[in-house]
């Protein structure tokens, strides 16, 4: 019965309802937005970035070279030589190099060519099938296999370069050997392969029908260092005394992430002001509702009507108003987190999970309520103020 006449009492007053409702939609949407995509974001760079401690590339802009190397999702700087590369892997300081080829892609996914060393680098499991062993054998990242469509021991010919209208090798087939399971890393939207069927693909030269050789190249190689001391001599080294470009990831992120954090940030607070304003739009109309009400409630009071049950009235308003707009936040920030998982998916082939609950997101729930309790305290603590002769005289 109490809360039939609750909600009557919010649908009486619909605009300002709708008002106070809206307000603190758009701040939960907004916050748990923000709370979502950032933590993601940073988990999967986490993850992916684990263990790496430098980044060997051509010249050019070191975070385009860990972008590109690491999380494949900008343009390569260039090509180096093979040969250099893992010279410098045999520096005592260095525990591993994990060489990169790129270049060519099928349907806009990245092929990659890589050793088998690079799987193990990310604990990666097989669903079906094994590991590369011949030239132009593949094997696919869970979320490559199911946008592409494709299962064992099927075909395709691929695209030079990132953009699926690019060339096609139609010369060389790949074939799919091997479909990994759902690893959140970086490996779920490629395309893997060994180095050799990359250089396969890009050779030039025929000399009676025989191919010519050309000095090795790759794209990037990932390094390991076995003690910390490598970062102090090893990077400064290939910068100054090579063609290459070292670059440190522990760097490039955290330069990045302080970057993206103060667009975060200030957005953040905006929200909170906008919940803040929605906690007073509250407060003004359940006190706007107790004047108009008065003589309603000193008239229920005559009729055996409890103070403490109409305080508890005006007090379920103040809440079902800001639950409401939790809930509407909620709704439209999975709405937003979709739209914003297709674009990322779409261009850097990322994926964002819609429906994943952040602990934030509890402390949200708990922060609106509040705001709705403390909005409608003071209005509900009027209803002790009530003199019920007065007011019954006064109409």
């Amino acid at each position: 019965m109490l809360l039939k006449i609750v909600w009557k009492n919010i649908f009486a007053k619909k605009l300002n309802s709708f008002l106070s409702i809206l307000l603190m939609t758009f701040g939960i949407a907004v916050i748990s937005l923000l709370i979502n995509t950032t933590k993601q974001i940073q988990e999967k760079f986490s993850k992916n970035v684990s263990g790496i401690d430098m980044v060997i590339g051509a010249k050019g802009s070191p975070l385009q070279v860990i972008l590109a190397g690491i999380y494949q999702i900008d343009s390569p700087t260039g090509n180096i030589p093979l040969d250099e590369t893992m010279a410098i892997g045999r520096n005592p300081l260095i525990k591993e190099i994990l060489p990169l080829s790129m270049g060519d892609n099928f349907k806009g996914l990245r092929i990659t060519g890589c050793s088998p060393k690079y799987l193990n680098h990310f604990n990666a499991e097989f669903d079906n099938g094994h590991i590369f062993k011949d030239q132009l054998d593949v094997v696919l990242g869970a979320s490559s296999a199911q946008k592409l469509n494709l299962k064992l021991n099927d075909t395709f010919v691929s695209a030079h370069g990132l953009d699926e209208e690019g060339e096609k090798h139609n010369e060389n087939k790949y074939k799919v050997v091997g479909i990994l399971k759902y690893n959140n890393s970086v490996l779920d939207n490629l395309i893997l392969t060994d180095l050799s069927s990359i250089w396969l693909m890009h050779e030039e030269g025929h000399v009676d029908g025989e191919v010519e050789e050309h000095p090795k190249e790759i794209t990037t190689a990932l390094v390991k260092f076995r003690s910390p001391l490598g970062l102090l001599t090893i990077p400064r080294n290939i910068n100054q005394n090579t063609k290459m470009q070292a670059a440190l990831p522990s760097i490039e992120i955290n330069r990045l992430f302080e970057l993206m954090g103060i667009g975060m940030d200030v957005l953040k607070w905006l929200a909170y002001a906008i919940i803040i304003i929605s906690g007073v739009s509250v407060f003004v109309t359940l006190y706007n509702a107790l004047k108009e009400r008065k003589y309603e409630m000193a008239l229920m009071m005559t009729m055996g009507g409890k103070r403490s049950l109409l305080f508890l009235m005006l007090l379920l308003e103040g809440i079902f108003l800001s639950l409401s707009g939790f809930i509407f936040g909620m709704l439209f920030s999975r709405i937003g987190l979709f739209l914003i998982s297709k674009s990322v998916s779409d261009t850097y082939h990322y994926s964002i999970d819609t429906m994943q609950i952040q602990t934030e997101e509890i402390f949200l729930l708990i922060a609106a309520l509040l705001v709705g309790i403390f909005a409608a305290l003071i209005p509900s603590i009027g209803i002790y103020k009530i003199d019920i002769s007065k007011t019954l005289a006064s109409e």
